[in-house]
């Protein structure tokens, strides 16, 4: 079968086309990077050097795919970060309509069942709206919890306070996903192809509170007592911008803090939980967090989800 992956070499889209590679299907990965095209090359896969802003692209890209992943490439840079991400779901929306496909696996996130409210995420609430509206289209939207990765962006604070936080709430419970768990799960709705209609399907790979995630890694780190501090909204988006984010970004990652201390951004999943969770726990991946705390550049906007 031939199958489309957008979101070039990320940590998800890059493992997801190597399963699909592996099972000898015709694969072809979209990058807005020429240079990532001898690497997609390499791996067996056909290059679309394109960008999501581009519906015409999108759109030729898309023709005669059996079934295509789709994901919102991050943009830091934007001036409405829920608007970019509501517009680029419509231009692929557009695209998958124009050129025929039938079958889509959507990476979404926990919280996305919230029109307003949950920062970037609401965006993502538009995503799957325009592709919902989409006549005789199979699409699954997949929603994962907080990153691994994401943790990354707390390696400035451990440096230079000795302390993890965020706007969460007071030792919050926390659902969380590795990359290579979603790709696993998104490798098998596209090698099926079974679902039908429009559908929801919640992905956790591992549940911890916040302490004791500050817990894990600290041991991984050699700092034992490492604690995770409760900020308010304000110390929040102040903290963000000093460590180097935009206001916009900051606001709205600020505003889905305060959706996972309010319960509502993981409302929905707890009504829907998955039987069973991905295979990699955030224990076994201590010691990547670890290895990149001891190197010596700046982590802090190495944010993403």
């Amino acid at each position: 079968m031939k199958y489309v992956v957008l979101g070039s070499l990320g940590n998800i889209s890059k493992p997801l086309a190597e399963k699909l590679i592996a099972a000898r299907h015709d694969v072809t990965i979209v990058s807005s990077d020429k240079e990532k095209t001898e690497h997609i090359l390499l791996m067996g896969a056909k290059a679309a050097i394109g960008s999501v802003d581009d519906v015409a692209f999108l759109t030729k890209t898309f023709k005669g795919a059996d079934a295509v992943y789709t994901m919102v490439p991050p943009n830091f840079g934007t001036g409405n970060w829920k608007q970019y991400i509501s517009r680029i779901g419509e231009n692929i929306a557009s695209a998958i309509k124009a050129s025929g496909v039938k079958n889509v696996v959507n990476l979404s996130s926990i919280g996305a069942h919230m029109k307003e409210g949950c920062g970037p995420v609401s965006g993502l609430y538009s995503v799957e709206k325009s592709l919902n509206d989409l006549s005789g289209v199979n699409v699954k939207h997949l929603r994962p919890g907080f990153f691994f990765t994401n943790f990354l962006s707390n390696i400035s604070l451990i440096h230079g306070q000795g302390i993890m936080g965020g706007n969460y709430g007071e030792n919050a419970t926390m659902v969380l996903s590795h990359p290579s768990d979603i790709a696993e799960v998104a490798a098998k709705e596209l090698l099926d192809l079974s679902f039908r209609g429009k559908s929801v399907r919640y992905l956790a790979s591992d549940e911890k509170t916040t302490n004791q995630v500050a817990s894990v890694f600290g041991k991984a780190i050699g700092k034992p007592e490492l604690k995770w501090v409760n900020f308010s909204d304000k110390d929040t988006l102040s903290g963000m911008i000093q460590m180097g984010l935009s206001e916009e970004v900051a606001k709205n990652y600020t505003e889905m803090g305060s959706a996972m201390r309010s319960g509502e951004m993981a409302s929905d999943f707890n009504r829907n939980r998955p039987s069973v969770f991905g295979k990699t726990k955030l224990e076994t991946w201590a010691p990547v967090f670890a290895t990149v705390y001891r190197q010596p550049q700046p982590a802090g906007t190495n944010i993403s989800h």
